[in-house]
């Protein structure tokens, strides 16, 4: 086991990283932040409680936080649940179709909720396709059917749980590859039965990769915007904030509910890391073996075989939706679409909106990824390679941005920046760079730091050790050795700026700036073809996001789970 050298004088380097962190944090997101929450608490410069008081007393906000809570906790259980049940599965059980199953487990990932949620409605709306099959069968009236999305309060847990079950799923997976075999098999040896090893040996040592799993989900789950907004569900914070926040001061309700939604996902982010983030069980370093496969009878192998299957089909029902509505001339009232066709593909290059909205996507990705690409490898490199006072400090920062949800970032930005020089509702294309960067920044620095910490530091001493100055060491030796997981980093950076949403249905205010999801928002409202060209858009989207998805877990391997953790 080698330790990374590690000084405690302050270097040039250091300072200048510390220096340039505390800017852009203190500028871009401390002073946005203090802004509101300096207007929720504060009243002609009196300290007061009363927009808190007027938000829990006005019956339509507060059912909208209990709403949001509700659609976190189920999401944050059902996610954890199939999480767990497929890592055990796919780790620990052999089952038919087993290996093209863990080949395809990132596959929900590459849908964002609020796009799965066009094809969702598609297929479950009054006289969607699912009705129009049953109808058929005889099994729903043709002139009363069945209303399945008149409360989509579960059609947007479900579609976030299957899009999020994924990053548990990671989580345990990287979490159960860590457990020395031989621990299990001494409890075993003790006549400890499979579910009692489960319950007081397996899920003690993996505990703390659930939970900082399941927090990242839960603050997901709490802040998504997209998907509420697709199915016109007002009763939920996140939509509730986004109606209010093109005129703020005129409803100085909407601070507090910031400052509400802010805290609870502090807190959850807060719990995780004290109550869990130190734990860490150290394994035996010589003598692991892998794990051994458990091979049922045919019976229970079947079994798990149709649930898994099951579970992977049912999330892929969205996406397959999606790219039939992008193939067809319109889908409405039909089982399948009538007629089919490429032309959507064809009319997105064309369009105004939709052409100008993917350039503008490449842009604000591209810059924001190569600004953060520079932040995060300093920050990375000087936490991995420098002992310094406060270096506790810059990396809680460093992670700060998964503590504070897109839309409270965004809102703070309209809030603090309009009538500036970064006015959003004149330009808002700093605003968005600088927001994508900030919300990717925690990706960077965990790929970066865990390329570091493999990297032996005795070939950088060799290196200096011949002369080499240096830079020259960092050149010659290091970037090669990190290579790829600076690519892998990259890569999530990029995809998951082009697929932002909350940041981009915020801020965009004008056409002509509008980010790829805005205009899928935006297309997806209006008659005529405009859902099969945002259909179409999403398509483009799923390609993306999956090539990168994969690309990245060729780069990053394991380590792909560790980003999507707090």
């Amino acid at each position: 086991m080698w330790l990374p050298l590690k000084t405690n004088r302050p270097t040039v380097w250091t300072v200048l990283t510390v220096a340039v962190t505390a800017a852009l944090f203190g500028y871009f997101l401390f002073y946005p932040l203090s802004y509101v929450f300096q207007k929720s608490l504060f009243v002609n410069g009196e300290f007061t409680l009363v927009f808190f008081k007027g938000l829990m007393s006005d019956k339509f906000s507060s059912e909208g936080l209990r709403v949001s809570l509700l659609v976190a906790a189920w999401v944050t259980v059902l996610s954890t649940g199939l999480g767990a049940l497929f890592a055990l599965c796919m780790q620990r059980v052999q089952f038919p179709g087993r290996g093209l199953a863990a080949s395809m487990m990132l596959l929900p990932m590459i849908l964002p909720p609020f796009v799965g949620a066009i094809g969702f409605n598609t297929l479950f709306s009054r006289y969607g396709a699912v009705n129009q099959l049953l109808m058929q069968w005889g099994w729903v009236s043709a002139s009363a059917p069945p209303d399945w999305l008149g409360n989509p309060f579960w059609g947007i847990i479900l579609l976030e749980t299957l899009h999020l079950f994924p990053i548990m799923y990671l989580n345990i997976a990287g979490s159960l590859s860590l457990v020395d075999p031989s621990i299990e098999e001494a409890a075993q040896g003790l006549g400890a039965r499979w579910f009692t090893l489960l319950r007081t040996v397996t899920m003690p040592l993996i505990l703390p990769g659930v939970f900082a799993g399941a927090s990242i989900v839960f603050i997901w789950a709490f802040t998504d915007l997209g998907t509420p907004l697709i199915f016109n569900y007002k009763k939920i914070a996140t939509v509730q904030i986004f109606d209010m926040v093109r005129s703020p001061d005129t409803n100085p309700r909407g601070y507090a509910l910031v400052v509400i939604v802010l805290l609870i996902t502090a807190a959850v982010f807060l719990a995780a890391k004290v109550l869990f983030g130190r734990r860490r069980y150290e394994m035996p370093a010589f003598g692991r073996t892998s794990a051994s496969v458990a091979r049922p009878n045919a019976l229970v192998r079947w079994g798990l075989a149709a649930v898994l299957w099951g579970v992977l089909l049912m999330a892929l029902i969205p996406h397959a939706a999606v790219a039939m509505l992008s193939v067809s001339r319109g889908w409405s009232m039909t089982v399948l679409p009538q007629q089919w066709t490429a032309d959507a593909f064809l009319r997105v290059a064309e369009h105004p909106l939709a052409s100008i909205s993917i350039q503008n996507s490449l842009i604000y990705s591209g810059i924001a990824t190569i600004f953060v690409l520079l932040l995060g490898g300093a920050t990375a490199y000087t936490l991995a390679r420098r002992r310094f006072p406060g270096s506790e400090v810059l990396d809680m920062c460093s992670m700060l941005p998964l503590a504070v949800p897109g839309i409270v970032l965004a809102y703070g930005y309209v809030s603090t920046f309009t009538g500036t020089v970064l006015d959003p509702f004149e330009n808002p294309v700093i605003l968005l760079v600088i927001s994508y960067a900030v919300r990717r920044l925690p990706l960077v620095v965990r790929a970066l730091y865990a390329g570091l910490q493999q990297t032996s530091i005795t070939l950088e001493e060799a290196s200096a050790g011949l002369g080499a100055p240096p830079a020259a060491t960092f050149r010659t030796v290091t970037l090669p050795l990190i290579r790829p997981h600076i690519i892998g980093a990259a890569i999530l950076a990029f995809v998951f700026s082009m697929l932002e949403v909350s940041d981009s249905l915020i801020l965009a205010m004008q056409q002509d700036f509008y980010p790829m999801t805005k205009a899928i928002y935006v297309l997806a409202g209006r008659m005529g073809d405009g859902v099969v060209m945002a259909a179409a858009m999403g398509v483009m989207g799923i390609a993306l996001l999956g090539l990168g998805l994969g690309l990245a877990q060729k780069l990053l391997g394991k380590g792909l789970g560790q980003m999507f953790r707090a």
